[in-house]
């Protein structure tokens, strides 16, 4: 590679200072960052001319204004060389390239290569990926694909261990990564850190699967990422001893400081599901040595629009000091994740961007490893080819294998001494109490198998649904039903009324509540008894139709919502036919968009699958919902481990808990 350089006001977030200078950059790295002092160079404007009129190389490599010539000299101070044309420009900023210090790629529905050709473009040189959601798929062979397809484009992706795949014990996944997985991938350079480590419980009670998988990562040196929502007291300082760095997962300036006064390290989020920024801006001025910024899920409509740059903007338009936004966003993940990533030192990658201002904040130019990777929002490099991997053998289900019956009986009181209609494995007389999980028993965790990996509560795997008719009393019965929240993972827990129609319960399009299906896309209906799992929900909004998808973190089962079962059906099949994607079903549309690869990513282009997410978006919303993101929200209403009530394909789930609960109250 030619010597290049690039002139500019250059802003040295290790420094803190803004200068103006020329950077030289060979075979791709930064070797020299010259200053030049432009009121010395107003002064020679009656012998040089105005000093935007310095001559550049004619026989330069770069385009426009970028000057560069191998063997330049000096002329009153000024690079120069014979014949030169161009100009040098001082109007622009040059920034160290931007980082994402978490995210799931795999949220964006696209590849890594096809996710890199939209975050270039706004200014992203890196990001600090978890692999975790392809992993639970299809375990190693997941990760494998994401690291192959990831080196075949310039961007810096770096890649996590996934420490639980699966998630938990309540629900089916494709795959397993054990202790001996993740020691082996922490042996590999491309991964530089043991991903969220979600069992906070079993990281509290020192589960023995849990305390290999940290003591993994802390003999290989690489930092331990948490994820610990609510955590507080003792057992957040038991968590962050355990070696747990970072959380991502705050909603509260309190939650935030609190576990920074631990030592832990903050995540700013600000993604497609969850929004953070706001609530936690603040730690940008007052902690910001213990702060980065993360999207966490970025779905492709929001991605064509922007990533971290947004976020840049926003704190600038809020009046923070620039040197304190941009470490959050380039110079903290470099040094926490240990980073191969530029700061605009000399010796470091030419990994940086050039800005117009600090008012707009347009990314001009993206450049990683001194290779112009994005320019005037458009990317250099071109598409690769995509062979999709995936696991999917779930089977076309039928109308009938949705009907819920209402209970045989009134619900008893928990100790009454008779056959509970509820839990169909309970004996007569037997007392539910036996069927406790260790933290309804309030008994000892460590006496316990993890409650997160293996843990299971009779009575209720099975029994998501019970056949039979109404009660002696003809009482009306009353259900479980999950408040999803605009904007929020966490969700809340109603009790309602059910509505009755032929002997079974339905969607109650009056008030809003809707049936609820997972589909285990691991297991074939009509073998090996897998069936559909069934709730209701609240705030969907659809008047008619149904939405489906095989997008449902963490496991990615098939989960589908609507105002009948014969849409419900119709959507769930729809996924099926095509081995996974997001679909929408009504009276007069059927759209779907394919997701070959594991069932959750495209091999189409970043542009196509943005346009057909945001199409459907808006039939979801013609179907009825007031949502801002219908498919996103109902992506994480199979998220056991984020409270309060969720659906696994296993049954009902109280989060909060972490058991699995009746459909009937």
């Amino acid at each position: 590679m030619p010597q290049q350089k690039i002139s500019g006001k250059i802003v040295d977030v290790v420094k803190k200072e803004i200068f103006d200078g020329i950077i030289t950059i060979e075979n791709g790295r930064i070797s020299s960052v010259d200053r030049i002092d432009l009121s010395f160079l107003r002064m020679q404007e009656s012998t040089i001319g105005p000093w935007k009129e310095i001559p550049a190389c004619a026989g330069m490599t770069e385009q426009k204004e970028i000057p560069a010539c191998a063997g330049m000299t000096e002329k009153d101070g000024i690079p120069a060389c014979a014949g030169m044309t161009d100009t040098i420009e001082f109007n622009h900023f040059i920034l160290p390239g931007l980082i994402d210090a978490h995210i799931h790629i795999e949220s964006s529905m696209l590849v890594p290569s096809e996710f890199a050709r939209l975050a270039v473009r706004h200014g992203t040189v890196a990001t600090v990926s978890d692999p975790h959601e392809i992993a639970n798929v299809l375990g190693r062979e997941g990760i494998d694909f994401m690291l192959q397809n990831a080196e075949s484009v310039p961007m810096k992706f770096y890649f996590g261990a996934p420490s639980c795949v699966p998630a938990t014990n309540f629900e089916s996944s494709g795959a397993e990564i054990t202790v001996n997985d993740i020691s082996e991938l922490l042996d590999d350079v491309r991964i530089k850190y043991l991903s969220e480590m979600m069992n906070f419980p079993g990281v509290i009670h020192n589960f023995p699967d849990v305390v290999e998988k940290l003591n993994a990562a802390k003999l290989k040196n690489k930092p331990i990422d948490g994820h610990a929502p609510g955590l507080t007291g003792d057992d957040l300082k038991k968590y962050i001893e355990a070696g747990i760095s970072t959380d991502h997962e705050c909603f509260t300036i309190e939650e935030a400081e609190a576990k920074i006064a631990l030592g832990m390290k903050i995540l700013i989020r600000e993604g497609s599901a969850a929004k953070n920024f706001d609530a936690l801006k603040s730690l940008i001025k007052s902690n910001n040595e213990m702060v980065m910024l993360c999207s966490d899920d970025c779905h492709p409509d929001d991605l064509a629009t922007g990533h971290i740059n947004l976020l840049v903007k926003r704190a600038l338009d809020d009046g923070f000091d620039i040197f304190d936004i941009l470490r959050t966003c380039t110079l903290n993940p470099k040094n926490h994740y240990g980073l191969e990533t530029g700061l605009l030192q000399i010796g470091d990658s030419a990994d940086f961007i050039v800005v117009d201002n600090f008012q707009e904040f347009n990314i001009l130019q993206t450049y990683i490893d001194g290779n112009l990777v994005a320019e005037n929002g458009k990317e250099t490099f071109r598409r690769v080819p995509i062979s999709p991997v995936n696991r999917f053998h779930a089977k076309k289900i039928e109308v009938e294998d949705l009907f819920v019956a209402p209970p045989l009986n009134p619900p008893l009181k928990n100790g009454e001494n008779e056959e509970n209609p509820l839990n169909p494995t309970l004996e007569k007389g037997e007392n539910e109490e036996n069927h406790l999980s260790p933290f309804e028993k309030g008994g000892n965790l460590e006496e316990f198998e993890n409650p997160l990996t293996s843990f299971k509560i009779e009575g209720h795997l099975e029994a998501p649904f019970f056949k039979g008719g109404l009660g002696v009393s003809g009482s009306i019965p009353q259900i479980r039903v999950i408040e999803a929240l605009e904007g929020e993972l966490i969700t809340n827990e109603l009790i309602c009324d059910a509505k009755i129609e032929n002997n079974c319960i339905v969607s109650d399009l009056g008030r809003d509540i809707l049936k609820l299906v997972v589909l285990n896309r691991y297991q074939a209906v009509k073998n090996n008894s897998a069936k559909p799992a069934i709730a209701f929900i609240k705030n969907f909004g659809f008047t008619h139709g149904a939405i489906a998808s095989s997008v449902a973190h963490d496991s990615h089962n098939i989960i589908a919502v609507g105002a009948d079962d014969d849409s419900i059906v119709r959507a769930i099949n729809l996924i099926i036919e095509n081995q996974g994607g997001m679909c929408a079903v009504g009276d007069d549309i059927e759209t779907v968009l394919p997701l070959p690869v594991a069932g959750i990513m495209s091999c189409d282009d970043a542009e196509h699958v943005s346009a057909l997410y945001s199409a459907l978006n808006q039939k979801a919303k013609a179907l009825g919902s007031a949502l801002n993101a219908p498919f996103m929200t109902l992506s994480f209403m199979a998220l056991l481990v984020i409270p309060k009530l969720k659906l696994s394909d296993k049954g009902l789930f109280d989060g909060g808990s972490f058991r699995f609960v009746d459909l009937f109250n």
